[in-house]
């Protein structure tokens, strides 16, 4: 499946026994030798009341992740179309605390992401005060303006005046892996085109750029809103496509809405995965 083109190996694994190795899920998630995607999703029962399903997320190097956005939506659709389940809003259980998918009647699916969290603590994010952006030094003596979000998932979002100009293949990596993220961070590369527009790129932690980052295009309009740049609702645009993003208040949960694709169904055995 995909999400604008960030795309992931779907598995139910509630019909099925899976484990896998940090080594299997790297060679499932590799374009040349495997099935090839940006992360793995493990669809799993819950044992919390009330709530669907366990939803487990691996990047592409192997590491688990508290949350994907673009895998939400995936995620609905897929319980939805195998018969999973039949409701349209889906109570469903991350690292990261609880989320609630809802299928919409265009077929487009919308997320309540929960609310964004700025304690530097809650990041995880090396600072001794929570401010509204901070100033990076880079391995390369640069200094670099971010703001700081979570969303569920650590972000950095830097303000850049040509998305198509940013140095994402160099600034990408060495934000990431900063020393005041020890939990390493998603860095996102935000061009403002107007209050209610906004382009975006992001440099994924574990996965590197892709085409589409759902929590990334969240964090980057609540940084935006923050800074008095844009306006409550947004739409997001990004290589593999558009989201409509909103933050209806400071006290309010962030709501991402966007399409979640199905691409093919396939087998793969498990004598091939476990010879990785």
């Amino acid at each position: 499946m995909h999400g604008l083109g960030n795309d992931f190996i779907v598995i139910d694994a509630i019909n099925q026994q899976v484990e896998l190795s940090t080594a299997q899920i790297q060679f499932l998630a590799d374009r040349q030798f495997g099935i090839g995607c940006d992360q793995l999703l493990l669809v799993e029962s819950s044992a919390t009341p009330n709530v669907d399903f366990r939803y487990r997320i691996f990047n592409a190097d192997g590491s688990e992740v508290e949350q994907c956005g673009n895998g939400a939506r995936c995620f609905a659709r897929f319980v939805r179309d195998k018969g999973m389940i039949d409701k349209d809003t889906i109570a469903v259980e991350t690292a990261s605390g609880l989320i609630y998918p809802s299928l919409q009647a265009d077929k487009n699916v919308k997320v309540d992401m929960g609310p964004p969290r700025f304690e530097p603590t809650d990041i995880p994010f090396n600072s001794d005060k929570q401010a509204l952006t901070y100033s990076l030094a880079t391995s390369d003596n640069e200094m670099i303006e971010i703001g700081v979000v979570s969303m569920g998932n650590p972000h950095a979002v830097i303000l850049v005046d040509d998305v198509a100009l940013a140095d994402v293949e160099r600034l990408g990596p060495l934000i990431e892996s900063h020393s005041q993220f020890p939990e390493r961070v998603n860095v996102g590369f935000m061009q403002i085109i107007s209050p209610e527009q906004i382009t975006l790129r992001v440099y994924e932690r574990g996965s590197g750029e892709t085409k589409a980052c759902g929590t990334g295009a969240c964090a980057a309009v609540v940084s935006g809103i923050q800074r008095g740049l844009l306006a409550r609702t947004v739409n997001v645009k990004l290589a593999g496509g558009e989201l409509v993003i909103s933050w209806p208040d400071d006290d309010a949960s962030v709501l991402m809405t966007g399409p979640a694709t199905h691409v093919f169904d396939g087998e793969i055995s498990w004598a091939t995965i476990r010879s990785h």
